[in-house]
């Protein structure tokens, strides 16, 4: 019997356990000849792997120093795992013999499938046909594999490190290549790993899986992913909720920013959601941390995997004043709260500093730190004991060879200072620069728990931790997110999808449907104020086109020319369409104009708003969440807005009752919701907003003509 890899935890306690922490491995396509299988087999020797090794090539011939058999039903015991590295077109018949072996867990290293055309996607459907006919659970195909750090098993060809630094850090990623760049950055960094996995094309076991895996592992606390696509969405979704229950910071650098494949031509929703959009949306939602680039992601995660949840707000000091005015310009443009230490902080800072006029965080502690090192020492201390102070840091730069300056004095000082109380503390380099093993020393004899750096890095991944732990902290809210019942309507028309929003909790301006002239004049008298008069009509969506709206009538001649008016341009411009009548309303002339259009998205329900009529179009300012959304939701979408002054009562304006123009937005997602799946968009624009009074003055349902 092989050792077991049981360093953090029972075996199986996880599905994916076989997968990553494997008790045995067969590499099937083992040869000499291979550079594919030196790699790995020299790195699973390398890490000293404790399970078993067994090889396997069609001509049986020996490499590596052991004998190999040429099919994995002549292995004396069955792998927990199979790595397939052999050519594409022997693939399916690998699978089949690694079927037949009784291996359920199974790498595939070969690429030319699903990423390469028609044939090879033909190629990757009847290999998952044969993983599931004999329940084999597989990862890849194209995939480079996997480091599990914490148990030493590298079941990859990526070069492992002789001095590689273990730790906390998993990372998931697509792409193979773009794997082991950010491990090795992650590594020259001085951050530790557990994991680094390339899921490759992901046709059975894919990035939420992995995650699932990542957050139930105990050796994992920060979670990395490189996506060029999620697949699963759902489960990516369950388990970022998850992760972020556990405490456990997702990271994602997503690329491809494309438009949604299907655009809503006949509505205005489409060409303001988009994939990109939603997938911010979902990360709000979900307090996903979303990054930019590798760096932001690596330097992200490794103040996370040293900080874990921070409480409370950052103090910082530094030598530099010039490196005090950079961090204080990048949290202003990154929005890093930096507040004002409590007035004893203050007072305490004054004895030490008696020359200061005023005190600022960031703080300069000048030059008077080179003719006192303790000075290091006594302010973070007294930072860490500011009860409203989460993380201490000291911006001062790490040492990274024999020949750089090292303070022994000053390091020993700011080590002793960062330790201080029950908060975490960090030391920032200026600079974005390698931790080496002589770094590593230095921190550990001067009692410095973690380092990064640069500047800019280190505040942008500042601002990202602070924003996770707020909003992790804010995660379990009183409104509970409810998905309404389905209503079984159905409306066609503007007159039938208002009658509906209304009955729904919407606010909607009181309107009539009128048949003649007649009608018209009486309604208009009823309402005792100037009118708009619109086609009814559900075959006419856009009604101002061709001249099918008037607006501000406030006599009978002009409401029965403009009746009249209507309804001939509407039959000259649609022939072919039912024409109900006319729509009447009061005229409103005061207030805002806002938009609320939901829309199917591969994601999910999603639903938008910002300012209506032209400018939801003109500046390009709408704000995005995935249905069902509570008050709170909507709050921050309005919040979001750079409109969100005018809604304060820019310039003597009146300000909006926001709260009610949240619930107005929630009934509509709500609404939405209730028509079922078979809703391709629901638009209520305008939605007229003057002070606590909100009418959806229009509204527009698009249904899946397919259905």
């Amino acid at each position: 019997m092989s050792a077991e890899p049981q360093s953090h935890g029972a075996f199986d306690r996880h599905p994916l356990d076989r997968l990553f922490r494997p008790r045995s491995v067969v590499l099937v396509g083992a040869s000499e000849n291979s550079a594919w299988s030196q790699l790995i087999h020299g790195n699973l020797v390398q890490m000293a792997y404790p399970g078993a090794i067994y090889l396997v090539n069609k001509r049986g011939a020996a490499a590596h120093g052991q004998d190999a058999v040429t099919s994995c039903t002549l292995l004396p015991a069955i792998p927990d795992l199979a790595y397939i590295f052999v050519p594409t077109e022997a693939v399916a018949d690998a699978l089949h013999d690694v079927a037949a072996a009784g291996i359920r867990h199974v790498m595939i290293l070969s690429s030319g499938f699903g990423e390469a055309g028609a044939k090879g996607a033909a190629l990757q459907h009847n290999m998952v046909d044969i993983a599931q006919a004999n329940g084999i659970r597989f990862m890849g195909p194209n995939s480079l594999g996997f480091i599990n750090y914490a148990d030493a098993i590298a079941v990859s060809p990526f070069p492992v490190e002789k001095d590689y630094v273990p730790g906390t850090l998993g990372i998931v990623s697509q792409s193979g290549a773009t794997t082991n760049v950010i491990a090795g950055f992650a590594q020259q960094q001085g951050i530790g790993l557990s994991y680094a996995i390339a899921t490759g094309n992901e046709a059975d076991v894919g990035t939420a899986e992995v995650v699932d895996f990542l957050v139930a592992d105990p050796a994992t606390s920060v979670i990395a992913i490189f996506a060029e696509t999620i697949g699963d969405m759902a489960g990516f979704r369950a388990v970022a909720q998850q992760a972020n229950a556990a405490g456990k910071p997702l990271i994602v650098l997503k690329v491809g920013r494309t438009e949604l494949a299907t655009q809503l031509a006949q509505a205005h929703t489409g060409s303001v959601t988009g994939d990109d959009r939603v997938f911010d949306a979902v990360c709000l939602q979900d307090n996903i941390i979303r990054v930019d680039t590798i760096e932001e992601l690596v330097v992200t995660a490794g103040i996370l995997c040293h900080t874990g949840p921070i409480e409370g707000s950052l103090g910082i000091i530094s030598i530099s004043g010039g490196a005090c005015e950079i961090v204080a310009d990048t949290a202003d443009t990154v929005g890093l709260p930096l507040p004002a230490f409590a007035p004893e902080t203050n007072a305490g800072l004054r004895e030490m500093l008696p020359d200061f006029g005023s005190v600022y965080n960031p703080l300069d502690v000048t030059g008077a730190a080179v003719r006192d090192p303790s000075l290091f020492e006594r302010i973070l201390t007294l930072l860490a004991h500011d009860p409203a102070i989460g993380l201490t840091a000291c911006i001062y730069d790490l040492p990274r060879g024999p020949d750089d300056f090292d303070n022994a004095q000053a390091l020993a000082c700011i080590g002793r200072g960062l330790a201080a109380g029950q908060k975490p503390g960090l030391l920032i380099n200026q600079s974005l620069r390698p931790v080496s093993a002589h770094s590593r020393a230095v921190m550990a004899r001067n009692g410095i728990a973690a380092v990064t750096g640069g500047l800019d890095h280190a505040v942008r991944g500042l601002a990202h931790a602070v924003r996770w732990s707020r909003n992790r902290d804010s995660g379990d809210k009183s409104e509970a997110v409810r998905r309404p019942v389905s209503s079984g309507a159905r409306p066609q028309s503007e007159l039938e999808a208002l009658a509906y929003l209304s009955k729904q909790g919407v606010p909607v301006i009181p309107h009539r449907l009128v048949l003649a002239a007649g009608e018209a004049i009486d309604a208009w008298q009823a309402m005792g104020s100037p009118v708009v008069l619109k086609i009814a009509s559900p075959a006419i969506l856009h009604k101002s086109d061709f001249g099918g709206v008037c607006l501000n009538l406030n006599d009978a001649a002009a409401i029965e020319e403009a009746f009249d008016g209507i309804i001939a341009a509407a039959r000259v411009a649609y022939p072919d369409a039912p024409i109900d009548g006319c729509l009447i309303a009061p005229m409103r002339s005061d207030g805002i104009e806002m938009f609320v259009g939901t829309a199917r998205t591969a994601w999910g329900p999603a639903i938008v708003t910002g300012l209506g009529g032209i400018w939801i179009e003109a500046l390009d300012d709408t704000s995005l969440r995935l249905l069902p959304i509570t008050r709170q939701d909507a709050r921050d979408m309005l919040d979001a807005l750079k409109a969100r002054r005018i809604l304060g009562g820019y310039r003597g304006g009146q300000a909006v009752d926001l709260d009610a123009l949240a619930d107005a937005i929630v009934a509509i997602g709500d609404a939405a919701l209730a028509l079922g799946p078979d809703l391709v968009a629901l638009e209520v624009n305008p939605l007229r907003v003057h002070g606590s009074r909100i009418e959806a003055l229009d509204a527009l349902p698009i249904w899946d003509d397919a259905a």
